[in-house]
């Protein structure tokens, strides 16, 4: 059965009393649209690794770089973002369609403020939706009325999964079982990227995750786990990565020669491209 929700079917009801994840982002980011909860949540874990804006600051350049790498040399002209977050400086779509003006984004994200936050672009961009499915249930997302409208299965597709994992709590299925069931319903020629907390399991930095771990699963927003490279892996099961594979955010085709010291935080977040052959 296709899935009920719409581009209008948004709804508006903002809970200011618990953290958001989008909101807390958003507050890693230095944005506007976050409240005191939220903000909490990033003193709280400053206290413990004061660099921790750097998480959120590695992460959207790897999305950007990902977005222009799969925009560019792919051919794939459609993608689905799920857990998009808030808009901020070079969304998805933005990034895509200036090298691919033809590319569909769908994005996907059940936050309210990020839903209200979508109806404007959808105003300024017929070739970009939103959902509001559940980005940890796969056959929600794949029967949605909104995804298969804009998304064709029978085309190769990107598929993100940007920071949003480490923020699921149940059990079963597992992250990694969440992500095979995406996997099986891509069409050939797809690709999937995964960034994901990290921890190194090195002297050096391994505490300093653990740390951060600890202090979002204790915080107003209860989420943020750390998986090592290990489990990472296991999330793209089936799939060929893409050169340079599994690494930090950081040094996943940076922008040119690094010239400065990473922050310790930076190996603390990891990502990967990985193709479906």
């Amino acid at each position: 059965m296709p899935g009920t929700s719409s581009d209008t079917a948004i709804p508006t009801y903002i809970d200011t009393s618990k953290a958001s994840i989008a909101r807390v982002y958003d507050a890693f980011l230095d944005g506007k649209d976050n409240y005191e909860i939220d903000r909490e949540v990033l003193r709280r874990v400053e206290r413990v690794a004061p660099e921790a804006k750097t998480l959120a600051v590695d992460n959207r350049g790897f999305l950007i770089r990902v977005t222009r790498f799969i925009a560019s040399q792919t051919g794939v002209t459609q993608f689905l973002d799920c857990g998009s977050g808030l808009p901020t400086a070079e969304n998805t779509h933005q990034v895509a369609q200036r090298i691919q003006p033809d590319a569909r984004v769908v994005y996907v994200d059940n936050d309210p403020v990020v839903l209200a936050h979508g109806r404007a672009l959808l105003e300024e961009n017929d070739q970009t939706h939103f959902s509001a499915a559940d980005i940890f249930k796969p056959q929600e997302i794949l029967n949605d009325e909104v995804v298969r409208r804009h998304i064709d299965f029978d085309q190769p597709l990107a598929l993100f999964q940007l920071g949003t994992l480490h923020h699921y709590n149940g059990e079963s299925p597992t992250p990694a079982e969440i992500m095979a069931e995406y996997i099986e319903a891509l069409p050939t020629g797809s690709y999937v990227a995964i960034s994901h907390f990290l921890d190194p399991q090195t002297e050096e930095h391994s505490a300093i995750a653990r740390r951060m771990e600890e202090t979002f699963l204790h915080s107003p927003m209860g989420s943020g786990r750390f998986a090592t490279h290990d489990e990472l892996l296991g999330m793209f099961n089936g799939l060929e990565l893409v050169d340079p594979g599994l690494v930090i955010c950081a040094d996943w085709w940076p922008d040119g020669p690094r010239l400065k010291e990473l922050d310790a935080v930076s190996y603390c977040i990891a990502g990967a491209v990985a193709r479906k052959s």
